[in-house]
């Protein structure tokens, strides 16, 4: 059976002075920062859906484009988890035994790359092609989740930073290809019942 890695010699030094500042830190910080950890993914969809809304009124390429972003946010959690199996790190709250605000994960749930990282990274690189704007809501909301899940104790510093890299290369590269085959895929869709998502009127 392969040993699972340990990642603390990366930056575990820094992941323990994180984990200390928040123990220091006022209650109210901790709990804002520990709901955003838990629930913030949700500000993401409803990005994702403000989106697609605004992109039925450009044209039905803009709205198969952001139609595309929660399949792509999905290949890019995809990569991600399978990233996880192939190094499996174990969490820092297991090698360094600190106590963090998030209850410490069972062994096997793996720490390298943060699935919440990516997930938060492919959204808001996808929602950039979409909206600059959105998009860069959509950026800082994604550092703030990549910090957070350090500041709570479930990541180290590189966990997040390597799950940054992961989910936006994913989003970057499927927003390319899917722009050069939107026509296509606009002719697909407005042929079948799924044509009022793709069409405002």
């Amino acid at each position: 059976m392969m040993l699972a890695f340990d990642g603390s010699s990366i930056d575990g030094s820094a992941y323990t002075d994180v984990v200390e500042l928040a123990h220091r830190s006022p209650g109210w910080l901790d709990d804002m920062v520990s709901a955003w950890s838990t629930y913030g993914l949700a500000v993401f969809a409803a990005l994702m859906a403000v989106t697609w809304w605004r992109a039925r009124q450009v044209g039905p390429a803009a709205a198969v484009s952001a139609l595309a972003v929660p399949v792509i946010v999905i290949a890019a959690y995809g990569v991600n988890d399978a990233l996880k199996l192939l190094v499996r790190e174990d969490r820092p709250c297991q090698s360094l035994h600190v106590i963090t605000l998030e209850a410490c994960p069972a062994t096997g749930d793996w720490s390298f790359p943060s699935n919440h990282a990516a997930i938060a990274a492919a959204a808001a690189t996808a929602l950039w092609f979409l909206s600059r704007r959105l998009g860069a809501v959509a950026a800082v909301a994604a550092c703030a989740m990549a910090a957070s899940r350090v500041w709570v104790g479930a990541h180290y510093p590189h966990d997040v930073a390597a799950a940054v890299i992961v989910g936006a290369l994913v989003a970057a590269l499927a927003m390319v290809t899917l722009r050069r085959r939107s026509d296509s895929l606009v002719r697909w869709i407005s042929g079948t019942r799924l044509r009022p998502l793709v069409l405002a009127s």
